[in-house]
């Protein structure tokens, strides 16, 4: 068994920020969280982890109601990394770590020499080690994320919740992190606004948008085109890594807002919402059609059928040669 949410609503303050959300994570999965800022995924992280109760469905932790779990046995499976931790208090990283392993201390103090080796090891994993005495204000924001990452390491727990762990990391430190953290024996729910990232690293990525999920399902099968158009309003052109076989995100650049141009000639089917100026976007299927404005298509969208003259296109659906 594992963490799991079953059709979990959150309504915060009126606003529905959590809305039918279904996850079953295999053990030992790493399961990408995906989608816009505001779409939920901190939400989510936040009902997994117990620290706000659902206002319907059922959060379990081994097939039990998590509202009915004590906090200390919550914190001995599930370790917790959010995205602006910090403290007023001057503290060292080595102390820092060691917050880890209170869940696993009783009253009279627990083993100190197990807490001890249990914090070795996770700044030793996190390429600290070597920092343990320095004060937590002395750190750059890398280093920070990177000290939280070793306190909930210290946890040794099953599941690990991490929200946007790679924000302030450099390139090498990001895959440095996800190597470790795709290395580990445990769950792992990872919200990323990373696609490749993502791609490269996650067996599973989940697509939120307005709190609901959007699509589901192994990165190479998510990933396309399509759905990036429609959940981020940008034009990407994904291809698949030939060594690795997971799914590579290409962006165009960003286009004015007021264009009305379309680019032509590809298979993907395309999504944009109606009610906002057009942008470049791929769909038209062959070089001899091309893409207009549709306001009566849920998308937007719809492709001018192949027999019409690229001329005959309405100006407001300005075409010009795929790039």
């Amino acid at each position: 068994m594992t963490l799991r949410a079953e059709n979990v609503s959150w309504n915060r303050g009126g606003a529905l920020v959590v809305d039918g959300v279904t996850l079953h994570p295999e053990p030992g999965q790493t399961v990408g969280l995906l989608g816009p800022n505001g779409s939920g995924k901190s939400s989510l992280l936040r009902v997994l982890h117990g620290l706000v109760k659902p206002t319907a469905g059922l959060v379990t932790l081994d097939g039990v109601d998590l509202a009915s779990v004590g906090r200390r046995r919550i914190a001995r499976s599930v370790a917790s990394v959010t995205q602006h931790a910090d403290t007023d208090v001057d503290i060292t990283v080595r102390d820092i770590v060691r917050l880890g392993r209170i869940p696993h201390r009783s009253g009279l103090g627990g083993d100190t020499a197990a807490d001890e080796t249990a914090v070795d090891r996770a700044l030793a994993h996190v390429g600290l080690f070597d920092q343990a005495g320095r004060l937590w204000h002395t750190l750059s924001g890398g280093e920070r994320q990177r000290a939280q990452i070793a306190r909930a390491l210290a946890q040794e727990p099953r599941e690990l919740l991490l929200d946007e762990p790679t924000n302030h990391l450099d390139i090498r430190h990001q895959l440095e992190l996800l190597d470790l953290v795709c290395a580990l024996p445990v769950t792992t729910v990872i919200a990323i606004h990373d696609l490749n990232l993502a791609a490269m690293y996650c067996d599973t990525v989940v697509v939120l948008r307005a709190g609901r999920v959007v699509a589901a399902g192994a990165p190479a099968e998510v990933l396309t085109a399509a759905l990036i158009a429609d959940v981020y309003g940008v034009v990407a052109e994904v291809t698949l890594d030939p060594r690795r076989g997971h799914p590579v995100v290409t962006f165009t650049r960003s286009v004015p807002a007021d264009t009305s141009d379309v680019v032509q000639s590809c298979p993907e089917k395309v999504y944009s919402d109606s009610d906002v100026s057009p942008r470049l976007v791929r769909g038209a299927e062959g070089a001899g059609s091309c893409l207009e404005m549709d306001p009566r298509t849920p998308a937007g969208w719809r492709a001018a059928s192949e027999d019409r003259r690229l001329d005959d296109v309405p100006s407001r659906c300005r075409t010009r040669p795929a790039p």
